[in-house]
């Protein structure tokens, strides 16, 4: 799965320590899935939307073309 974590990150000037707090995960974790590693799960993916004020598709888009 595509997604914008990084540059949404990036652009407040967040390390990715200060967004697993927020999102209440490790590092470890917020890495794997800006890296594309690890898909978050379907709370995760809701509260990284709250979080950035930004609806989910905004954020995440699905690799599968039709």
């Amino acid at each position: 799965m595509k997604n914008r974590l990084k540059v949404l990150r990036a652009e407040r000037n967040w390390t990715q320590a200060q967004l697993a707090e927020a999102l209440d995960v490790s590092r470890q974790t917020v890495n794997a899935i800006e890296t594309g590693k690890f898909d978050p799960s379907l709370p995760l993916a809701f509260k990284a939307a709250r979080l950035f004020g930004l609806p989910i598709e905004a954020i995440f888009q699905d690799e599968v073309s039709l």
